[in-house]
């Protein structure tokens, strides 16, 4: 359960581009992309890390120590979606953010998507992982595996909803399971 390499090249080429400084990531497991966004943004840029699992972050932090880049992450062990609400209560953090990457709860996404609309700046990247759901979402429903039917709805629904939000530009990447990129209008 990472992001996958070839993914996470592009989402490195992306901040850089950008000039991301000030970013946000909603579910960290061990760090991967926590890792490489820390690499990829200026010493003295940060990061807002979401999760509820810290022992799975904390599994990883020694990696994100070896590489000299803790300093640049807030870790916030939290349901998302309360935490992004905090952040929102702070008038100075709407609009402030670069870059976002979001690969949690498949469920709670377009939920996220509203949040993060108000925290990222226009010209922002949002960045979905997983909006191809191991192929499922191109598949007839009967062939697709009774555990994979839940998120693939919500990913269904989700891809639709970004396809139709006028407040984005949208690319569906198929990088790993899927990358969506949204730039903020």
């Amino acid at each position: 359960m990472a992001t996958a390499p070839e993914a996470g090249q592009l989402m490195a080429l992306l901040l850089k581009v950008g000039n991301a400084k000030k970013t946000i990531e909603i579910g960290v497991f061990t760090g991967y992309s926590l890792l490489l966004t820390a690499l990829t943004i200026p010493d003295d840029g940060k990061i807002t890390a979401i999760d509820l699992n810290r022992d799975a972050y904390e599994m990883g932090l020694p990696v994100i120590k070896k590489a000299g880049v803790e300093h640049k992450i807030n870790f916030i062990q939290s349901q998302a979606l309360s935490a992004l609400d905090e952040l929102l209560e702070d008038q100075s953090n709407r609009g402030s953010f670069d870059f976002a990457f979001v690969d949690a709860d498949k469920c709670s996404y377009q939920k996220y998507h509203e949040r993060l609309l108000k925290l990222v700046k226009v010209g922002g990247i949002i960045v979905y992982d997983n909006t191809l759901w191991f192929g499922t979402v191109a598949m007839a429903e009967e062939s697709v595996p009774e555990a994979r039917k839940p998120d693939r709805h919500h990913i269904i629904e989700l891809n639709k909803f970004l396809a139709a939000d006028s407040r984005i530009q949208i690319s569906q990447v198929p990088l790993g399971d899927g990358i969506t990129i949204c730039r903020v209008l």
